[in-house]
């Protein structure tokens, strides 16, 4: 249901443009009419905007672009490389616990790089065995949905020069009877005019006939 119920149509194709003068005098009166803070309070119509609410995460990524500060945190790709074997052996002369534990550290390290490089590996493979079939059919389906939406505006294009050719159309084989109408209201003024500039001048007459008789009386 529409907000506002009003229709409030013109006749572009039948007045005349107007002039600088009356477009000043239209957008006094309309500033006359419209409250002072027009410019800063919504209409009571338009509903109040919802409030938003955010996760902790993403209020602080705003805070932090909001404050233009460097991203910070995030993965570690360090974890990714390949480590260095430790320094750490039963010459050096440490524990041999501790070399152990430094040792199977490094170990689990190798094998997490080795598992980001296997299923980068696979990746890859699979991108180049099916990435090319699937980026046609990507293309395929973004040009079928670039096709239904120029159908679409063309359509809406041409839906609304109909509606522009069907009021040009109503207005124009209405111009005649508008002008009658403008013409016979023109008239009807100018009688009502004539008729009150008559009986104007036959009440001075009468009053000038009455105050010649009231002189004659005098004398």
């Amino acid at each position: 249901m529409p907000l506002i119920n009003e229709f409030h149509d013109s006749l572009p194709y039948i007045d005349d443009q107007p002039t600088s003068q009356t477009r000043a005098d239209i957008d006094k009166l309309i500033s006359a009419e419209l409250p002072p803070n027009f410019q800063t309070t919504l209409h009571p119509s338009i509903p109040a905007l919802p409030e938003t609410q955010f996760t902790s995460l993403i209020q602080q990524e705003l805070d932090r672009k909001e404050a233009n500060l460097p991203i910070t945190g995030g993965i570690d790709l360090s974890r990714y490389e390949a480590p260095e074997a430790p320094e750490e052996t039963l010459a050096s002369g440490k524990e041999p616990a501790e070399v152990l534990d430094k040792w199977q550290q490094t170990l689990r390290k190798a094998y997490t790089a080795s598992s980001h490089l296997s299923t980068r590996q696979e990746n890859l493979s699979l991108l180049d065995a099916h990435g090319k079939n699937a980026w046609l059919i990507g293309n395929s389906q973004l040009e079928d949905i670039l096709r239904h939406l120029e159908k679409e505006l063309q359509e809406t294009k041409e839906s609304t020069e109909a509606v522009h050719k069907e009021r040009k159309m109503r207005q124009e084989s209405a111009r005649g009877e508008l002008m009658g109408l403008e013409d016979a209201w023109k008239r009807g003024v100018g009688g009502i005019i004539d008729v009150e500039l008559a009986a104007e001048r036959l009440r001075r007459d009468i009053l000038e006939k009455r105050r010649q008789q009231s002189q004659a009386q005098l004398q």
